[in-house]
């Protein structure tokens, strides 16, 4: 049986803070893709995404979108039972995840409306 290889094995995820990011050396290599990739883009070219690893379904379920911090809303609100074991299901920060849903449908609501 072949080896896979070096190439398409999943690197190992490194956590990073955006002070991480922002204070990060590129090295030469980088910087010549990164350039390389973006006047492909400004040519109107499509960026070959192909080298670039799925998004693992843990990974997935881990994401959070950013959003300035806004001072919010104290409310009362009745849900479904089915929809609280949902909610909780999903782990800690189960009320949270209910802005964030809420928040989701409120921005794709604006994109439908403002392509109309």
């Amino acid at each position: 049986m072949a080896k896979s290889s070096v190439l398409s094995r999943p690197a190992r995820l490194k956590s990073m803070s955006s002070a991480d990011i922002k204070s990060r050396v590129w090295s030469e290599g980088e910087r010549l893709a990164v350039r390389k990739a973006s006047r492909a883009q400004a040519a109107g070219g499509a960026v070959d995404l192909s080298e670039i690893p799925r998004l693992t379904a843990e990974q997935l379920t881990n994401l959070v979108r950013l959003r300035a911090r806004k001072r919010k809303v104290a409310i009362s609100v009745r849900l479904d039972p089915q929809v609280v074991e949902w909610l909780r299901s999903k782990g800690e920060g189960h009320l949270a995840r209910i802005n964030d849903i809420l928040s989701n449908l409120m921005e794709a609501e604006r994109c439908v409306g403002a392509k109309r």
